[in-house]
């Protein structure tokens, strides 16, 4: 049983509405490129394609993609954008759900690692990308660096969003590398708020590096986004690549 918190209906309706700027070319294009270009002639595996926000687009770009995804109400809000034989999806959890063939491209976008609360269910997902890979081929996660330089001693909380619409914020529990982001967001016109909040697990780049090599998977490349500005210090995220042994 994975740790995953599952996306109900309700936040599979909204999803794309709110990451509408996510999902706006000029954002998402270099995301594109990138998988593109390390996909080569192959087939790609999304674990977490939720409603195909990354895929569907790639897979416009003539690259054959296949899913897996969690939550039964993300898939069915894919499923009215594009059918079941243009890309496959796998209900089930991203650290131990296969598909049948292999795949030049695993990839895990948007912090989505973070979803598994436990380091075992981490490594565990490293191992299953390294199970549907081809020999030669890629795992990519791209994950936020935890804001912990931000907190004050003996704080706990860091806001990342004040807004007209929407105040964001996470708490830290600094034992278990466990962030949990809590958000307030307008609905409508009328002055109300919906209150929301979901937990994740952190962990640092050392440690996916770890993980990767537990897989049987070594170190290609790591930058700060998409566009491939190099990875500083002071690097809010980063995007990571590691390769499978030819």
């Amino acid at each position: 049983m994975t740790s995953s918190e599952l996306w109900t209906r309700e936040t599979a309706d909204r999803y794309d509405t709110e990451e509408a700027e996510n999902s706006a070319p000029a954002v998402l294009g270099p995301a594109l490129d990138f998988l593109a270009e390390l996909a080569g002639d192959g087939r790609a595996l999304e674990f977490a394609i939720g409603t195909g926000r990354v895929g569907i687009p790639l897979r416009e770009r003539g690259v054959p993609v296949v899913g897996i995804e969690l939550s039964e109400h993300m898939v069915a809000a894919l499923r009215r954008k594009i059918d079941e034989s243009t890309l496959p999806v796998t209900i089930g959890d991203m650290a131990t759900t296969t598909v049948p063939g292999t795949f030049t491209l695993v990839y895990l976008v948007y912090n989505t690692i973070s979803n598994l609360l436990t380091q075992d269910e981490q490594v565990e997902c490293f191992r299953n990308a390294a199970r549907h890979l081809e020999p030669g081929g890629r795992f990519v996660i791209e994950l936020g660096v935890p804001p912990l330089r931000s907190l004050p001693p003996g704080r706990t909380a860091v806001p990342f969003d004040v807004s007209e619409r929407h105040l964001g914020f996470d708490t830290f529990d600094l034992v278990e590398q466990i962030l949990v982001s809590h958000h307030l967001t307008r609905d409508g016109d009328d002055g109300r708020y919906r209150r929301s909040n979901s937990r994740h697990r952190y962990a640092w780049p050392a440690e996916l590096d770890l993980m990767a090599k537990i897989a049987g998977l070594g170190p290609e490349r790591r930058v700060a986004d998409w566009d491939g500005t190099p990875f500083t210090q002071d690097s809010p995220r980063y995007i990571s690549v590691w390769r499978k042994p030819a």
